[in-house]
């Protein structure tokens, strides 16, 4: 239970937290396939080593940009319909690490500029959250939160081979929108946090994510 509701908090006390509650290192499980991250649920972990056995692990990175204002904005983006993975879904923007990054962050800063024109030198902050693996891809993805200082509206270009369009929803939003949810993958039951929003469904790893910054942000957490 929160001790503090992220949603009420400032936008410098927001970004405060962050520096101190989350570190920087780059996990062992974004290229080790036997390491798969645990996720508190019994099927949603049983689903991971299902897929990890069948595919081979694919590194990836994404960005969370967090809009400092007055209440902290969290910016997404809804992937082209025509995308062979994931299309049509809500995500962070990002993808998989090529052999051109120096560093996961650097992969997660390249994909954010490529898909929505957001400049490198705009995002103040990296720090990194746990991996998380995607089902069916079997992606491992190593999420970063960025810093965006701003006032007023970005001035995001989407790339519409990869975006149908760019989303920006307060904490508040999501707060209220969330919902732990029943799903069936391949006859396994798994529950797995999900946020409804404005007619749009966040869910699998990206909720995942989500949900794992927002508790890294409560107090005593």
């Amino acid at each position: 239970m929160l001790k503090t509701d992220p949603a009420a908090i400032s936008s410098t006390e927001f970004f405060d937290r962050s520096r101190a509650r989350l570190g920087f290192d780059v996990p062992p499980g974004l290229i080790d396939p036997n390491i798969i991250p645990k996720s508190g649920d019994q099927g949603t972990d049983r689903m991971l080593e299902i897929i990890a056995r069948e595919q081979p692990v694919r590194p990836a990175a994404v960005l969370i940009p967090v809009v400092d204002h007055p209440q902290p904005t969290i910016l997404l983006t809804q992937r082209a319909a025509h995308l062979n993975d994931h299309a049509g879904q809500i995500s962070f923007p990002g993808g998989k690490i090529d052999m051109i990054d120096a560093s996961p962050l650097d992969a997660a800063l390249r994909e954010a500029e490529e898909e929505i024109g957001l400049d490198p030198a705009q995002v103040k902050l990296g720090e990194a959250l746990p991996p998380t693996r995607t089902f069916v891809t079997n992606y491992v993805v190593h999420p970063f939160v960025g810093y965006v200082p701003h006032s007023g509206e970005l001035d995001l270009q989407p790339n519409p081979t990869e975006v149908e369009t760019v989303l920006t929803f307060s904490l508040e939003l999501l707060r209220e929108g969330y919902e732990m949810r029943r799903l069936v993958r391949r006859g396994v039951p798994i529950h797995t946090p999900t946020y409804e929003v404005e007619g749009h469904l966040i869910w699998g790893a990206t909720a995942r994510i989500l949900a794992d910054f927002l508790s890294h942000l409560q107090t005593g957490a």
